[in-house]
């Protein structure tokens, strides 16, 4: 026994041996070959571009040519942002596990579940015109650029980037927002397993510890005690990583003149504004997933059962290389399966396959690019009939007075009497739909007779005055149009909607309301709490008091807001992420015990408690989840909270009756993303703390005066080692 056990665990050793022995030598023959820099320095030659910095260090791009501009952007993105453009590049062509490791895992066999490649190999000539191409390629061309000079900077293998690569980026992510990532993982349950112990996941949204939302906000001339047209652009994101702003502002000749927000690896402008109009978005979540189980051949698994016919699954292996330690991987081989539906995952449950809006669109990048480049709102809407974006919420506002709010979707034309929430059955090709709603007949508002228009993450048949609303029995159930309400959207028409004159001070106050309505969720959860016998439990009758006398507002100075926000935020977070939510009892015991144990009472400031932090800054913030000035704050060891996510980048824009455009903006932090070494790495944050803004400077002639650099790509090298 003791010989056989020996010699097992000799033969054990021999194969691990011979395991890291072959992991060594494949990770020595198949290490990337340094890339030369030449041609790609040689190719930068073909552009034209000028970056010049504003005192706060954010780029204003000058070219001739779109493809210049795109080609100089790329180039100051990099500068303040280059890590996470490459790791948001490497992630949609599913290498991510190769660089962060086991788990990552998930997110690289997506992109081949999602049959992101093949769409962009068959459609990026075909589908995108040359214009569009030309400046996907000279953004490409731009953080190429920037990596020549900066190799250290780069992961080996990783270039040169490609317009594709870029457009895949589109491809990937948009279906991400309307919540198709939530469907997918919860199917990924069992799988996720097997590609990812830890159960984690390095790049999509539902990996986000803290959730994403928005406001926006436009108020007519009608509604304006100036008669000026006004556009708030708000979008609550994560301050950093994948989907965090990056402010900048773009002048072509070409007509390519904008300001606003951009995410790491886009070359389009998402949401500001150019010379003659601007649009905020915010996420929407209509139903435009559908989820079917399929009936399998006992006698041979490969085959699903489609209008009483054995079918063929369309297969392919996914290589999934992960990065074990320093050089050296291991590559993990998983099956992709597509059926009639789309993409197919087995799981411990069943086989299901799953079919959303956007499958198989390559023209995202095209429809940014002819929003950015409208003159009026008749090219603006002309570009969001292209319908290649598949969610999103667009507020729109221009300098001839016109407003509107348009609850973007590619709704599936479904078959009428289906209970398209539920799982479907699979074996019906009457439940496969084939095409979209058009978009004249999606929900939308244009110049309603309020003067006003909005969207903060909630119903779209609440945008305006309740008598210009939208009427949901206009439109059919199968749409799967959401009719809930936010906090926020109770205080916009509590604020805004309750002011029929509204100046451009009230304009700017509103945004920076700090306080839950007397509707909202919180305050339902209030008036529970205060529903129970408290019994002898002194801390808890003490707490009642407390959150009884609360004006539910989330000033620095309350001290019922720390007891109030610490009760709600886990469950306004597991609500808006998806998750079953904690029952307010519970996370008001948890409260209660973090607040005795880290600050000796109940009621502490709330600005003790709810810090912004950057670097040496470290200030109390007003505001908390789901308040229209939005903080989501992370706890931390010593009991207070780090703002994470919420408010970012915000806008204000507005048109004098004349039509003469003035724009203000703030970033949470500054130009420098990643460079704590700049001076603008936190220099916007005090501004941001404070509820104040900047400057824009769209003009040249607004921006003399106020240049703090001035170079052309590759100029600037010397500074930045």
């Amino acid at each position: 026994m003791l010989r056989i056990a020996k010699a097992g665990f000799q033969g054990l050793f021999v194969l691990v041996f011979v395991g890291i022995v072959a992991i060594l030598i494949r990770a020595a023959v198949e290490a990337p070959a340094p890339l030369d820099p030449a041609p790609i320095i040689a190719r930068a030659a073909q552009y034209d571009a000028r970056i010049k910095r504003d005192e706060y260090g954010v780029p204003h791009i000058y070219g001739t040519r779109d493809a210049d501009v795109a080609f100089g952007f790329a180039y100051a993105h990099a500068e303040d942002d280059y890590a996470t453009i490459e790791e948001t590049a490497i992630a949609v062509r599913g290498k991510l596990a190769s660089v962060k490791g086991k788990g990552a895992a998930v997110t690289d066999y997506l992109v081949a579940l999602m049959r992101v490649w093949p769409t962009v190999d068959a459609r990026y000539e075909k589908d995108l015109t040359p214009e569009l191409r030309r400046v996907l390629e000279a953004y490409a061309d731009g953080v190429n650029y920037y990596a020549a000079l900066h190799p250290s900077r780069v992961t080996p293998g990783f270039l040169p980037l490609t317009g594709r690569d870029v457009a895949a980026g589109f491809v990937f992510k948009t279906p991400f927002f309307y919540g198709l990532d939530k469907q997918l993982m919860a199917l990924f349950s069992g799988l996720k397993k097997q590609l990812s112990k830890d159960g984690k996941n390095a790049f999509l949204p539902t990996a986000t510890p803290l959730p994403i939302g928005s406001n926006g906000m436009a108020v007519g001339p009608a509604r304006s005690a100036d008669h000026a047209t006004r556009l708030l652009v708000n979008s609550h994101q994560p301050y950093t990583g994948p989907v965090a702003w990056y402010e900048a502002v773009l002048h072509s000749k070409e007509g390519w003149d904008v300001a606003g927000g951009f995410f790491p690896g886009s070359p389009f402008m998402l949401h500001g504004h150019n010379r003659n109009l601007g649009w905020a978005n915010t996420v929407n979540e209509p139903d435009l997933a559908d989820i079917y189980e399929l009936k399998l051949n006992p006698a041979n698994d490969n085959q699903y059962l489609l209008d009483g016919k054995w079918r063929d699954f369309e297969k392919s292996e996914v290589e999934i290389r992960v990065k074990l330690w320093g050089p050296f991987w291991w590559t993990v081989t998983r099956e992709a399966l597509w059926s009639e539906h789309g993409p197919v995952l087995k799981v411990p449950g069943g086989a299901f396959a799953i079919r959303y809006a956007g499958i198989g669109e390559i023209r995202q990048a095209e429809q940014y690019y002819r929003l950015d480049k409208a003159r009026d709102l008749g090219e603006w809407r002309d570009a969001m009939k292209l319908q290649a974006l598949p969610s999103i919420n667009y507020i729109y506002a221009d300098k001839h007075g016109n407003i509107a709010y348009i609850y973007n979707g590619l709704f599936p034309v479904r078959k009428e009497g289906v209970d398209w929430k539920a799982t479907l059955p699979g074996d019906r090709s009457d439940l496969i739909w084939k095409s979209y709603l058009p978009f004249d007949k999606i929900p939308q508002l244009l110049n309603p007779r309020s003067g006003f228009v909005f969207n903060s993450n909630n119903t779209p048949f609440r945008a305006t005055a309740a008598n210009d609303n939208l009427k949901a029995g206009d439109f059919s159930a199968t749409l799967g149009i959401q009719d809930n309400m936010t906090n926020r959207a109770y205080r916009a028409e509590e604020t805004y909607g309750a002011d029929s004159s509204i100046t451009r001070e009230k304009f700017h106050t509103y945004k920076y309301d700090l306080a839950y309505s007397k509707r909202s969720e919180l305050a339902a959860m209030i008036k529970d709490v205060l529903a129970v016998d408290p019994g002898s439990d002194a801390d808890f009758k003490a707490a009642q008091d407390i959150l009884k006398a609360w004006d539910l507002r989330t000033d620095v100075e309350s001290r019922g807001a720390a007891l109030g926000v610490l009760m709600a935020q886990p469950v306004i977070m597991a609500e808006l992420k998806g998750e079953t939510p904690p029952k307010p009892l519970d996370t008001l015991r948890e409260a209660i015990k973090t607040l005795k144990t880290h600050f000796n009472r109940l009621d502490p400031t709330w600005g003790e408690v709810n810090r912004f932090r950057r670097g040496s800054v470290d200030l109390p913030i007003d505001g908390g989840p789901d308040t229209y000035r939005a903080v989501y704050g992370e706890p931390q060891p010593d009991g207070t909270l780090t703002a994470r996510a919420g408010d970012t980048f915000i806008m204000f824009v507005e048109w004098d009756e004349h039509g003469k455009l003035r724009s203000e903006s703030v970033h949470q932090f500054g130009s420098a993303t990643l460079d704590k070494r700049s001076p603008h790495y936190a220099d916007q944050a005090p501004l941001f703390v404070g509820m104040k803004t900047k400057p824009v400077l769209f003009e040249e002639a607004d921006l003399q005066g106020h240049i703090a650099e001035d170079y052309r790509p590759g100029e600037r090298a010397a500074l930045k080692p």
